[in-house]
């Protein structure tokens, strides 16, 4: 049996990752690939601690709350149950919701990055994304939709976004010899940034050959 492709999607929050995760599963599924979405925080007891503490209903050192992130992680990885880890061994393609880049960018901005990435190594030896998709998209209409929601969490305040953004590029430089990362723009039409994201996993189950992407 082939292993499952793991997708990762990152951006800031209100990038727009979960509806573009979504369709893409839709799409992958239509071409008969077995597909597990998922996301960080996840639904454990360690992502329940995470929400309270994202939420403002649990007050937490950053580096707790950092250090929630890593453990809730390697649980998501290797949970007996429903670990991506054995979905992925089992054939099947996980499309994940934010993974170890989204702790650099956020936790590293406010305790040092180092000792993050530290925290996360054990996951990124364990299992590293074939494809890492980041739905850029700028600070303010982020911030835009994010405000339509009705209710904000703790890293969603424009400058704190606008910082996470730029946090995001400067992974993606320190990191580009070792992950697989897309950048795609978010078009005012999702079909459109769909379409990109199409095209780039195309690429991967190699259904199409590598092109130049605008």
């Amino acid at each position: 049996m082939n292993r499952g492709k793991f997708i990762v999607f990152e951006g800031i929050d209100g990038s727009g990752k979960s509806t573009q995760l979504k369709l893409l599963a839709k799409y992958l599924e239509g071409r008969g690939v077995s597909c597990y979405a998922t996301c960080e925080p996840t639904d454990s007891p360690f992502g329940g601690m995470l929400r309270s503490c994202l939420t403002g209903r649990l007050d937490a050192d950053e580096r707790a709350i950092a250090a929630l992130f890593a453990a809730d992680r390697f649980d998501h990885i290797f949970n007996p149950l429903n670990g991506l880890e054995g979905k992925l061994a089992a054939g099947i393609t996980v499309l994940c919701d934010r993974y170890y880049l989204s702790s650099f960018a956020y936790n590293g901005g406010i305790v040092p990055l180092e000792w993050v990435i530290e925290l996360n190594r054990p996951a990124m030896e364990a299992l590293r994304p074939d494809l890492v998709v980041y739905i850029d998209v700028p600070a303010e209409r982020s911030m835009e939709r994010v405000a339509r929601r009705g209710e904000t969490e703790r890293y969603e305040t424009l400058d704190r976004q606008k910082k996470i953004r730029e946090a995001y590029f400067r992974l993606f430089r320190r990191f580009e010899t070792q992950e697989h990362i897309e950048i795609v723009k978010s078009e005012s039409d999702k079909s459109d940034t769909q379409e990109k994201i199409r095209r780039i996993a195309d690429e991967l189950f190699g259904w199409r050959k590598a092109c130049k992407r605008n």
